[in-house]
C-alpha cells in the first residue's frame, strides 16, 4: 500500500466518527458574526429611515414575507453542505403547486391527496437531481440546470400557462393565521429549522452530510454510503421546495406556473450570504436563518424607505459578493 493510499486510510478511520463539538468550533461562530452584524445594522438604518419598520405588525408580515423562501433555502443549505448545488428548487416548487392544482381541478383528486402527490414530485425531481450528480457523475450545476428548465417548462405547459384558482376556503384561511402575531408559515419554517438543525448537530447521519462535504472520499473510505446519502439529501431539497409550493398556492389563493420568479436566485443568496461554504462541509442552519433574514430585511425595508425595487437585487448581488470574499478569508485562516 502506498504511502498516500495509508495516509487516505488513516483519515478514513477518523472521519468514521464525527463528534458534535466540530459542528460547534469556532470558525462557525466566526461564520455567524458577519451575517448577525450587518442584520443588525441593516434593522437600525431601516427604523431609522422609516418609524413603521419596526412595528409589530411590519415584523409579522416580515416573517411571512420570508417562510417560502426559508424553507427552499433549508433544503438548499443542505445540498451546499455536501459541497452540491441546486438550481433547480424554485422551479420544483413552481411544478409541484402547478401539478397539484391541476389535479385538483382537472383530475377532481381530493385536495389534501393532490398537495400529497406535489409533495412526492417535488421529492421524486430532487431525487433525479441526486442520482444525476451521484450516480451518473453529472456535475451538480449542470444537472440542476437541465432539471431547472425542464421543470420551469412542464409547469407552464400543465395549463398552458394558465392560472389556477378555486381552492378550499381553509387553505388560504391557514396561510394569514398568526399565534401571537407569528404566522403559521413561519410556525412551520422554524420547525423545519429547528428539526434539521438538531439532526446535523446530533444525529450521525446527519453529521456525515459534513463529512461529504469536507472530503468525500475519505467519507467514502470510512464505511459511508455517499451515493445514496447524496441523493436522499437531493430528494429532502425537493420534497422542502413541494412545501414551499403548499405555502405559495396558499398565500396566493392560486397556482401561478411563473411562481419561481425572483426565488430562483434567492434561495442560494440566502445560504450563501449566511456564511455557507460552496466549497461544503462547513454551514449551520442558524446561519442559514440569519442570511434568510438579511435578505428578507433587505426587500421589507427598502419598500418602506421608497428606494426603487428595481435597486433590490443590486444590493443582494454587492452582499452576495462581499460573502463569498469573507468565505474566501475564512477558509486561509483554517
Amino acid at each position: 500500500m502506498t504511502e498516500d493510499k495509508k495516509e487516505l486510510v488513516s483519515d478514513s478511520k477518523k472521519a468514521s466518527f464525527i463528534p458534535p463539538v466540530r459542528i460547534f468550533k469556532a470558525s462557525n461562530f466566526r461564520m455567524l458574526g458577519g451575517p448577525l452584524i450587518g442584520l443588525v445594522v441593516l434593522l437600525i438604518v431601516f427604523s431609522l429611515m422609516s418609524p413603521y419598520f419596526l412595528t409589530a405588525q411590519n415584523l409579522s408580515n416580515l416573517l411571512q414575507q420570508v417562510a417560502i423562501l426559508g424553507i427552499m433555502a433549508a433544503g438548499a443549505t443542505l445540498v451546499i453542505l455536501i459541497a452540491g448545488i441546486d438550481l433547480s428548487v424554485a422551479a420544483v416548487m413552481a411544478l409541484t403547486l402547478m401539478f397539484s392544482a391541476w389535479l385538483y381541478e382537472s383530475l377532481q383528486l381530493p385536495f389534501i391527496l393532490a398537495l400529497a402527490a406535489g409533495l412526492a414530485l417535488g421529492a421524486a425531481i430532487g431525487a433525479i437531481n441526486g442520482m444525476l450528480t451521484a450516480y451518473a457523475k453529472i456535475q451538480p450545476f449542470v444537472a440542476t440546470l437541465a432539471t431547472m428548465s425542464i421543470c420551469l417548462g412542464l409547469s407552464l405547459l400543465i395549463t398552458n400557462g394558465n392560472t389556477i384558482n378555486g381552492f378550499p376556503t381553509w387553505f388560504s384561511e391557514a396561510a394569514s393565521a398568526d399565534i401571537w402575531l407569528i404566522p403559521l408559515q413561519a410556525i412551520l419554517m422554524f420547525a423545519i429549522f429547528g428539526f434539521l438543525s438538531l439532526w446535523l448537530k446530533f444525529r450521525p447521519t446527519g453529521r456525515a452530510l459534513y463529512a461529504i462535504g469536507g472530503n468525500e472520499e475519505v467519507a467514502r473510505l470510512s464505511g459511508l454510503n455517499v451515493r445514496l446519502i447524496k441523493t436522499l439529501v437531493y430528494a429532502i431539497a425537493g420534497g422542502l421546495a413541494g412545501v414551499a409550493g403548499w405555502l405559495n398556492m396558499a398565500t396566493l389563493d392560486s397556482a401561478q406556473p411563473t411562481a419561481a420568479g425572483s426565488y430562483l436566485l434567492n434561495v442560494i443568496a440566502v445560504v450563501v450570504i449566511g456564511g455557507a461554504s460552496l466549497s461544503g462541509g462547513a454551514g449551520t442552519m442558524g446561519s442559514t436563518l440569519l442570511g434568510l433574514f438579511v435578505v428578507g430585511v433587505i426587500n421589507n425595508g427598502m419598500s418602506f424607505s421608497g428606494i426603487s425595487p428595481n435597486a433590490k437585487p443590486v444590493v443582494i448581488g454587492v452582499i452576495i459578493i462581499l460573502a463569498v470574499l469573507a468565505d474566501r478569508k475564512t477558509a486561509a485562516a483554517n
